[in-house]
């Protein structure tokens, strides 16, 4: 099922997430209806605080985008289709590097947004099989992307603040449903109709 994603301005996602436990009520129903919010919404990675909830899940899906000849620059990068629950970072290594970030919850913005090369994670799998994997380049990117997510963080967070002052008016549009977006959106500021 898709499910609406959380625009900017909903206070879920400044919440740091909660941790869950194996018997989460339908997890793999809730992890497939990500997955499938996710692929709707042309994304690479989602995270549950998108769509609402304040749990520790995210998922991370570059192998489709790194196969695009657009991302020539990642080419030799096999990417990963993989759902992280309650993880948490061990480290970020390498130097910092730019690339140009959007949000599903922040639609039509775009900005550079400096990140460590390398991240190392340790997390459960949907089957709670635990796991401590390291990764670089375009998927440790998407990794720190949504698992900033979890932790209460948005990109816009890193960008300069007069870069943020001349985006505020497109941020109150977007928390007020004055936005267009190519998939179903819940805004925390839009009006109901009667």
């Amino acid at each position: 099922m898709i499910l609406p994603i959380t625009a900017y301005g909903d206070p879920v996602l400044r919440k740091v997430a909660e941790d869950i436990e194996a018997d989460y009520p339908n997890l793999q129903e809730l992890i497939d209806n990500m997955f499938e919010t996710m692929y709707n919404a042309s994304g690479v990675g989602l995270a549950a605080p998108q769509i609402g909830l304040s749990i520790r899940i995210f998922l991370v899906d570059s192998k489709q985008i790194l196969k695009d000849k657009d991302y020539e620059e990642f080419k030799g990068e096999e990417g990963i289709c993989q759902e992280f629950i309650n993880a948490r970072v061990v480290e970020k290594t390498g130097e910092k590097w730019t690339y140009n970030e959007g949000c599903l919850s922040i639609p039509n913005i775009s900005e550079d947004v400096d990140r460590e090369q390398t991240v190392t994670i340790r997390y459960v799998d949907r089957n709670f099989v635990e796991k401590e994997e390291t990764y670089s380049g375009f998927t440790a990117r998407v990794i720190l992307h949504e698992y900033d997510h979890i932790q209460g963080v948005l990109f816009t967070d890193y960008i300069g603040a007069l870069r943020k002052r001349m985006l505020q008016r497109k941020l109150d549009k977007i928390t007020k449903g004055d936005v267009k977006a190519k998939y179903r959106m819940k805004f925390p500021l839009k009006k109901k109709s009667r």
